[in-house]
């Protein structure tokens, strides 16, 4: 199946896809619909595909722009630097203004699901003035989870720590059989019986099996190791001052392990949020509920245009 014929069996005709270049790295994104804008940020080891099944339950309330952060899906995947820096959260958020850029919008609506929402998070402390509000899906700060660390917690994680070992050792283990360990990470981090719809599953498979995409996950979780907790403990006692939404799902591990409303409340001024009877991928597990709460939470008077 082509890419476009990909798109055209995923997003509907309200939606059409482009490209947005930052500092030499170019983004791939989808975007239709209208209203305010909504950036939808996806997490590992996904592309912006994870919202084909919200895309259109919220395309008649929004301008929904879901983009492939970099290193993943169909966006550029440079080699990650020695200090792995271009794989910064604070890179990425980088990436996401310049597309917003792109649109035209000054402020906008946010929600990130996994490493999304960790991009989310920066977004947010970073760029106060362009983010409105800000949802985040099933993660606890990548800080907190850090300096919690435990044995469930490194069990339940264990890729957290599998994929920042150096020298290409993970890239070597995963580029072996690419199709094995995706399917297993959609599996165990679901909720029994969860639903992924074939051709989206295609999709994440078709674009994990680069190496470079490989390679770039990995450089993901090296930054978010190194160089984002540079960045966040210079930012202890900073807090995102926005609507911040926390939603997570009931079934998996972090609601298991964290209480996580108390935790966000060290780390954001307005928060509220609630789980969702699902495990790890709200976006395809609970479309209906997670689209509602969206629609909700991120309608705002728009006058984003610049």
């Amino acid at each position: 199946m082509s890419q476009q014929h990909m798109l055209d069996t995923l997003f509907d005709s309200r939606f059409s896809r482009t490209e947005v270049t930052h500092d030499g790295v170019a983004i791939n994104l989808v975007h239709g619909g209208s209203g305010p804008p909504l950036l939808l940020i996806h997490g590992y080891p996904q592309t912006h595909v994870i919202w084909h099944r919200i895309a259109p339950l919220l395309a008649d309330h929004f301008h929904l722009i879901c983009p492939d952060l970099r290193g993943y899906g169909d966006s550029a995947k440079p080699a990650g630097l020695p200090d792995h820096s271009n794989y910064s959260k604070r890179e990425m958020a980088a990436d996401m203004i310049a597309v917003m850029d792109h649109f035209g919008y000054q402020r906008f609506a946010v929600a990130g699901h996994d490493r999304g929402a960790r991009v989310t998070h920066r977004l947010a402390l970073d760029y106060p003035e362009r983010v409105e509000r800000a949802c985040v899906m099933d993660i606890a700060p990548t800080l907190h989870m850090f300096d919690h660390t435990d044995q469930a917690f490194a069990t339940g994680y264990y890729h957290w720590f599998f994929l920042i070992q150096p020298d290409g050792l993970p890239e070597h283990l995963i580029g072996q059989d690419p199709d094995y360990y995706l399917n297993e990470k959609l599996k165990r981090w679901a909720a029994p019986g969860a639903d992924f719809a074939p051709v989206a599953r295609a999709e994440y498979l078709r674009c994990f099996r680069n190496p470079k995409a490989i390679h770039g996950s990995c450089e993901d979780y090296r930054a978010a190791a190194t160089i984002d907790l540079e960045h966040d403990r210079a930012d202890r006692g900073r807090t995102v001052d926005c609507p911040l939404l926390v939603l997570w799902g009931a079934r998996g591990f972090v609601h298991r392990t964290y209480d996580l409303l108390s935790v966000w409340r060290d780390y954001a001024s307005d928060v509220s949020g609630y789980p969702l009877e699902c495990g790890h991928f709200l976006p395809e597990e609970q479309p209906d509920e997670l689209a509602a709460a969206l629609k909700t939470f991120c309608q705002f008077e728009n006058n984003a245009k610049q």
